[in-house]
């Protein structure tokens, strides 16, 4: 085989073919690192997201659902004030007398 001295424009060819490779390897990192940034990005915006919906004034179905709440929770002190078991109260001692039974057997 006899080899073959390199032209000038061999030279720049095989330079130009490594300064194509060098910038593509580049760009993939580029890229790599923009697709990073973008999850980074979507991940902060839902926080805020979160962070917006907890600080949002109550909707018209919250404040319905929490007066309901409120007046389950009257009915059950005012059953307490005067002495009436409450269904909860009522249905304790059944489970604690077949506990006992049980227990016995």
């Amino acid at each position: 085989m006899t080899s073959r001295r390199q032209t000038r424009a061999d030279t720049v060819r095989n330079a130009v073919d490594e300064a194509f490779t060098a910038a593509a390897g580049q760009a993939q990192v580029g890229r790599d690192r923009a697709s990073e940034l973008v999850d980074e990005l979507a991940q902060a915006a839902g926080r805020v997201r979160e962070a917006l919906d907890d600080l949002r004034p109550p909707t018209a179905e919250d404040a319905r659902a929490l007066r309901a709440d409120l007046r389950s929770l009257e009915r059950r002190v005012v059953a307490l004030e005067k002495g009436t078991p409450t269904r909860a109260a009522k249905r304790r001692p059944a489970a604690k007398a077949k506990a006992k039974t049980a227990k016995k057997s």
